[in-house]
């Protein structure tokens, strides 16, 4: 045994030292776009039938108050303007753009190992949301948020593995002028991080600046246009079943930008939206079909993600109920409505009605990102520092949720069954004059890198080694991971004559 103990030891240390190192992705456990779809809310037949719905609401309903632009789109593509205004679908127009629409996008970073591949059941993890907060954990209280928050959020997000993109999840309150905002926003996020970036903009006038800065960024509008690394947020409708005219024409340019745009329909079950789980999601569906009608009329095959966005709401009091579980079950409803269509599709999921990154935090964020992944979506917007029904936003929750979805791409993932996994030979060897257990097999220890996902800040230690390492708390020790990356340099920063070239133009507010 003596003998034994240095190579043993030694041993030891080489796999201490192999799991050090970072693995390829293809062996990672967990990894951007792995395929969910297992969990499968709705039946066939109620697929089918709120699809029927969404069509008969299409034409009977309709939608109101296209802009002008709008009406002269839909109507020469087949679409019918009634006496009251109304835009009505007629259902062959809608299923003649569902034929043509893309059954895969691809949005792209500026770093090309970030592009995501959105098609089938391919899932990815992200931020989103217009929190006019930051939550601040030192003290339990909430401020406004500011220009620089929302540059720390894209600088947190580029350092943590299962955000996979950054959609705009404040707003910039300290930019009162909306057009510099907007311009603020793009230049905040995209100096922020490498992955892909999603903002809105405010009135159709800024969108032409916004172009210019990211040609900027870019390169040059051809390179943009080769490679365009943001995509437009639009809430293109004003639920129930209206257009929102301004959002609409800010849809029109992006599109002839060539911006990918996310249509995105966010009605409030009960209060904008029908009550039930069902109805939201048809009128949802209708809606969204309505834009992918719209787009493919301004530009057949414009990269489009059908955002079907319904919200719970408490009826009890109003309150939006982002992190209950009729939330999960509209997301991942809405996500096997986007499998029965082949549309890349994108839903919220991670919200947390919680006010702090609290026990209530953590259930809703995972209830609702699990379900997520399992149904397949596509996108899931809001995934992580989301709180408050989200009015605020949190930079350690935003850490926090990288070690969350870390756990919810583990459910994604799901059980191989194979001749290796089913353990047999394991067994035999173990069992039939072996040690008896498992620990420290070559088996073991060769998976458990590739088959476990280990949290970064969650603690796993007993009571007695956590007292021994002076009780660390899950959200201090997250303050102090946001500090150590705040110190750091953005790798997303942008070079000095880009950075002096845009200054000169536009009036960035962040300091050089």
């Amino acid at each position: 045994m003596t003998d034994q103990t240095p190579l043993r030891s030694g041993g030891r240390a080489a796999r201490r030292a192999a799991r050090a190192k970072a693995l390829p992705d293809h062996m990672r456990p967990i990894r951007p776009g792995m395929e969910g779809g297992t969990y499968k809310p709705l039946t066939e037949a109620g697929v089918e039938a709120i699809h029927r719905a969404a069509l008969t609401a299409l034409e009977e309903i309709g939608l109101a108050d296209a802009p002008e632009t709008g009406v002269a789109y839909l109507t020469e593509a087949g679409a019918v303007q009634g006496d009251d205004g109304r835009i009505r679908f007629p259902s062959a127009l809608v299923e003649d753009a569902l034929a043509r629409a893309n059954r895969a996008v691809t949005l792209f970073a500026r770093d090309p190992a970030h592009d995501l591949e959105l098609s089938g059941t391919r899932v990815h993890y992200g931020t989103a949301g217009a929190a006019v907060h930051l939550v601040d954990v030192e003290d339990n209280s909430y401020r406004e948020c500011g220009v620089q928050d929302l540059h720390d959020a894209a600088r947190i997000t580029d350092t943590l593995d299962n955000i996979h993109f950054l959609q705009r999840p404040m707003v910039c309150r300290d930019i009162p002028d909306n057009r510099e905002m907007d311009l603020n926003s793009i230049y905040a996020c995209c100096a922020g991080t490498m992955k892909h970036v999603g903002v809105s903009f405010t009135d159709p006038d800024f969108v032409a600046n916004g172009l210019e800065l990211l040609h900027m960024i870019a390169g040059g509008e051809d390179k943009w246009r080769e490679r365009p690394f943001v995509s437009n947020s639009n809430c293109f409708v004003v639920p129930p079943m209206k257009f929102a005219t301004e959002s609409c024409r800010v849809m029109e340019e992006c599109i002839k930008g060539g911006m990918p745009v996310l249509l995105l329909s966010a009605g409030m079950a009960g209060a904008t939206a029908p009550s039930t789980v069902a109805g939201a999601i048809v009128q949802a569906v209708a809606e969204c079909l309505a834009g992918l009608v719209y787009v493919d009329a301004v530009k057949p095959g414009h990269p489009t993600i059908f955002g079907t966005w319904p919200f719970g709401l408490d009826l009890r009091s109003g309150a939006m109920t982002g992190g209950s579980g009729e939330q999960a079950l509209l997301t991942a409803g809405c996500a096997q409505m986007h499998h029965f269509y082949g549309l890349p599709g994108g839903a919220a999921g991670g919200i947390a009605d919680a006010k702090m990154p609290d026990m209530q935090a953590g259930w809703e964020q995972m209830c609702s990102n699990v379900m997520a992944g399992l149904a397949g979506l596509n996108m899931v917007y809001e995934a992580a520092g989301m709180h408050a029904s989200l009015l605020g936003f949190c930079h350690e929750s935003l850490i926090l949720g990288d070690d969350l979805i870390g756990q919810a791409l583990r459910c994604v993932r799901g059980i191989e069954v194979n001749d290796e996994t089913l353990a047999l030979d394991q067994m035999r060897e173990v069992c039939l004059g072996g040690p008896g257990h498992y620990l420290g097999t070559e088996q073991t220890l060769s998976r458990m890198e590739t088959d476990h996902v280990y949290p970064r800040l969650g603690n796993r230690s007993s009571p007695k080694e956590w007292d021994e390492l002076g009780k660390p708390e899950l959200v201090r020790n997250a303050t102090a991971k946001k500090e150590e990356i705040l110190a750091q340099r953005s790798r997303a920063r942008f070079d000095a004559e880009t950075d002096r070239a845009i200054r000169a133009r536009f009036n960035i507010h962040l300091p050089a």
